[in-house]
């Protein structure tokens, strides 16, 4: 198992950049964040001569690429826009194969106005999400959906439903153990029950307040916030175990969400911690 981290806290810095301070600072791999206008690497004026460079530049400093990342929303209710998200992910499932990444790291999008999260599953999501999965097939590309809450995989009912109604064996996620947590839902049974469907994964951390939440309950706000891995209530030792036991022996990806340290900072830290475990 690998250490990796997400390029998206590192702004319109560039691809040589980031890898630069990735390598400094111990990582392996990077999950190149890929939206459009992404300085680090654009599917929207994607090249064979841009593979080239984007391969020549992680190869100078020995990283390796663990996903191409875009989340957004491919469920949009604006026709227009849901569009160009799911133009977007084809272009950039091509641009993962021209650098023979094997995974893309995307979202699996929000609940429709009016409906709720299984009947969006079972009506909305393999409809427009169908072509991007049949494309990436042909490309020898894997979809790894985040499974963050505000999304359709807010818990592990919707995650198997999912599966129902998108089988393919290509399709799965890219886990994130935060979002389970604070929920109160068994992060590590998750690991167990969706072995297969596991392609890539979130090292991302979660605090919890216990004051407030005893005082607003759990339908407040407040009570938890995302932090570096080994600030918050996840037992590494014990989720990377479980992982390895799944058979996962991909990336462990930081996910730097915690606003309590800078940029560079939270990644040292976080890089520090989880080093021990692997």
């Amino acid at each position: 198992m690998e250490l990796g981290l997400l390029t998206v806290p590192f702004g319109q810095r560039s691809l040589a950049e980031v890898a630069a301070f990735a390598c400094d600072a111990g990582f392996d791999a990077l999950e190149i964040a890929a939206g459009p206008g992404s300085a680090q690497v654009d599917p929207s004026c994607f090249s064979g001569q841009a593979a080239e460079a984007v391969g020549q530049c992680l190869e100078c400093v020995g990283l390796g690429i663990s996903s191409l990342a875009y989340y957004a929303n491919p469920l949009d209710p604006v026709p227009e826009q849901r569009r160009a998200v799911l133009e977007h992910l084809i272009r950039t499932i091509d641009a993962a194969a021209a650098l023979e990444v094997p995974v893309v790291c995307t979202l699996a999008g929000n609940p429709l106005p009016g409906q709720d999260r299984m009947r969006t599953i079972e009506e909305e999501f393999p409809l427009a999400l169908r072509p991007a999965v049949d494309h990436a097939g042909e490309k020898g590309i894997r979809i790894a959906f985040e499974n963050y809450h505000a999304t359709i995989l807010q818990n592990l009912e919707h995650w198997r439903r999912a599966f129902e109604v998108l089988p393919d064996a290509h399709v799965g996620l890219n886990f994130d153990p935060s979002h389970l947590v604070w929920q109160g839902i068994d992060h590590l049974a998750a690991i167990e029950e969706f072995r297969d469907r596991i392609f890539h994964t979130h090292a991302k951390d979660v605090a919890i307040n216990e004051r407030r939440l005893r005082r607003i309950g759990c339908l407040g706000s407040g009570w938890w916030r995302y932090v570096i891995p080994g600030h918050g209530r996840i037992h590494w030792g014990e989720t990377i175990g479980a992982l390895r036991a799944a058979g996962y022996r991909g990336v462990l990806s930081i996910e730097h969400e915690d606003s309590a340290l800078g940029c560079e900072e939270g990644f040292v830290v976080g890089a520090r911690f989880l080093s021990q475990f692997l």
